[in-house]
């Protein structure tokens, strides 16, 4: 009921930038918090960055300073934009939505995208 398509993934090298978009769709009447994850081979998917609907962030040690995040509310759109990228930042990133649909009576939902590399190389 709730589709998520990501995009803006690719291969940079060290100190490049990249952003990236993910776009919800569906039966969805409101989004209270959108958030990207990352998971590297051989490691446990691990939180990025969220951001709530009122605006407010929480990021990862690993990454304050170099990446924001932000989010447009009437698109349903959430984004990524990465700084300075390392070398260790290399992943395949999940983009993750948490609201409510418009069924009756209503009901919550979680959805993840489908993931999008990021690669991070000279």
């Amino acid at each position: 009921q709730v589709h998520l398509v990501e995009s803006g993934g690719g291969l940079v090298q060290p100190g490049g930038s990249l952003r990236l978009s993910c776009a919800a769709s569906g039966s969805i009447f409101s989004i209270y918090v959108m958030g990207w994850y990352r998971q590297a081979p051989g490691n446990e998917r691990e939180l990025v960055a969220t951001i709530t609907s009122g605006g407010t962030t929480n990021y990862a040690d690993s990454v304050k300073g170099r990446f924001t995040i932000s989010r447009d509310n009437a698109k349903n759109t959430v984004y990524l934009r990465m700084n300075s990228l390392k070398p260790e930042d290399t992943a395949v990133y999940y983009c993750n939505v948490d609201g409510v649909l418009t069924t009756s009576p209503t009901a919550s939902f979680t959805s993840w995208g489908q993931g999008t590399q990021v690669t991070v190389s000279s």
